[in-house]
């Protein structure tokens, strides 16, 4: 039973994270917005929620890649919101 709560909780992230990347392909997400980036930020820690319970030191590293990068880009997207709402 706890095997499967993994498994769905990794298929959401994996749902969120390639979900993310059609919206970009589709033009319905913007690289530097907030959805694509909160959709692959919370998509990357589902996914490193489910190695928890079968650990891969490859996937585990891209998932760090990954939520430092959508990190990077949540902060890009903040300080741009910050710098136009002075403006």
């Amino acid at each position: 039973m706890i095997a499967l709560l993994f498994d769905i909780v990794g298929m959401t992230g994996t749902f969120l994270v390639v979900g993310a990347f059609f919206m970009l392909q589709l033009g319905k997400a913007t690289p530097t917005g907030l959805l694509y980036n909160m959709m692959n930020l919370s998509g990357a820690i589902l996914l490193l929620i489910s190695l928890c319970y079968n650990f891969n030191l490859a996937s585990f590293v891209i998932e760090i890649f990954w939520i430092a990068a959508s990190l990077i880009g949540l902060y890009k997207y903040l300080k741009a919101k910050q710098i136009s709402a002075v403006a």
